[in-house]
């Protein structure tokens, strides 16, 4: 497996991507467009929220009931959420639309809609828009997608790898958004991967359901979770390989590579939530269990004054054993170590002595880990998150003005 910097969500065989501005948003792209140059399996994993938009109601009936996708269109600007019957019209004409434009089953179309929830879509400018979406399997086309999709994102976020499996390269390559709202199962997060590995739908659905709690699921912001948020994973098998199943020698191998892919993607929406200066890492040891590691690790980033102290750089390391003594886990509240970094600060939940000044410096960094070490188990998990900042509030609180 190998990280390859200069790849993109186009760069598996067979797949092309485009993004344009419509007028959903004043002036910066709003609508993209991903295509297989042939049906491909499909797999997706989707928001917990029982309040569920439109173009997901859309994208899950086809996940889950024909297991086979050749497109996906997208928006920004407009969430398409709590909008109704008149919602759901427009999500199926975006579908309907862009599969004319293809020359393609309708059902073969997924939708997606990020932004505003609760206002009605604008439709003329996406159907002129999706009229002149023109893909291609060219970097600059998949740049395009990544900038079509953000909202209060401020960077796009891209990341491939290529394997080897049964002596064919395959790739897999992933486009993310998310930057507020994220607390998944799952939260105000897009996610689009890409591969041309042969693989069937059933078989790729396990594969991202036993990948998405340790990356996808272990990552927050905020504590909010939206109406629209997916993440799906297109197979289009051009790779030429075996079909992979869990009882082919390399099937761990993909299941590595999609790991490091979605990995790689939640940590950068972690990154870059709304304001962010620093991306927080917390390692749990010595739990029960992983479930229970993870857990625990999710509570203590996503602690607003965890989240605080490390913005205002303060090695206020109360704040971190409090959240794992309220995370719900099974603890010895007598056992518990904590690291800032490499600096040990509670050991046996008593404090030890050390430098302020040193830690100063070091959570000045623009990234931060804390691990905490149970003494119970051999439970061991991860979570991502980031500081609370000035900035956020002030984006939250004018995001419709």
């Amino acid at each position: 497996m190998k990280k390859i910097s200069y790849k993109n969500i186009a760069s598996p065989k067979g797949f092309k991507a485009t993004g344009l501005h419509c007028g959903l948003k004043h002036k910066k792209k709003d609508l993209a467009l991903l295509v297989s140059e042939v049906p491909a399996s499909v797999a997706g994993v989707f928001t917990t929220n029982v309040i569920q938009a439109a173009p997901l109601l859309v994208t899950k009936e086809i996940v889950y009931e024909t297991g086979k996708m050749q497109a996906i269109i997208v928006n920004s600007g407009n969430a398409n959420a709590c909008t109704g019957k008149r919602g759901m019209a427009d999500a199926l004409t975006m579908q309907k639309e862009t599969a004319d434009k293809l020359g393609i089953s309708p059902n073969l179309v997924g939708v997606a809609s990020t932004g505003v929830i609760g206002e009605i879509m604008k439709m003329k400018p996406v159907i002129d828009g999706i009229q002149n979406l023109q893909p291609i399997d060219e970097l600059e086309g998949a740049i395009q997608f990544a900038q079509a999709i953000m909202t209060t994102d401020t960077v796009t976020k891209n990341t491939a790898y290529k394997t080897s499996i049964d002596g064919k390269e395959v790739m897999i390559a992933g486009v993310a958004k998310g930057s507020g709202m994220i607390e998944p199962n799952m939260a105000t997060m897009l996610g689009f991967i890409t591969t041309d590995a042969n693989i069937e739908s059933n078989h790729l659905q396990a594969a991202l359901k036993s990948i998405t709690d340790i990356t996808f699921n272990s990552i927050t912001v905020d504590g909010d979770t939206s109406t629209n948020d997916m993440v799906i994973v297109m197979a289009n098998g051009l790779a030429e390989n075996d079909t992979l199943t869990p009882n082919h020698p390399e099937w761990d191998i993909f299941v590595q590579t999609l790991h490091a892919v979605s990995l790689d993607l939640a940590k950068m929406i972690a990154k870059d939530g709304e304001g962010a200066t620093k991306l927080i890492e917390v390692e749990v040891l010595g739990a029960l269990n992983d479930v229970e590691a993870r857990k625990i690790a999710k509570t203590v980033v996503g602690s607003p004054l965890v989240k605080t102290a490390v913005f205002g750089c303060d090695a206020n390391w109360g704040r971190v054993i409090a959240a794992v003594g309220y995370s719900g886990a099974t603890i010895n509240p007598n056992t518990i170590s904590i690291q800032l970094g490499s600096t040990t600060v509670v050991e046996n939940s008593e404090p030890v002595p050390f430098s302020e000044e040193d830690l100063i410096v070091y959570l000045k960094q623009p990234e931060v880990k804390i691990v905490v070490e149970l003494h119970q188990g051999d439970g061991h998990g991860y979570a991502w998150g980031c500081d609370l900042t000035y900035d956020y509030v002030q984006i939250n609180a004018t995001y419709r003005s």
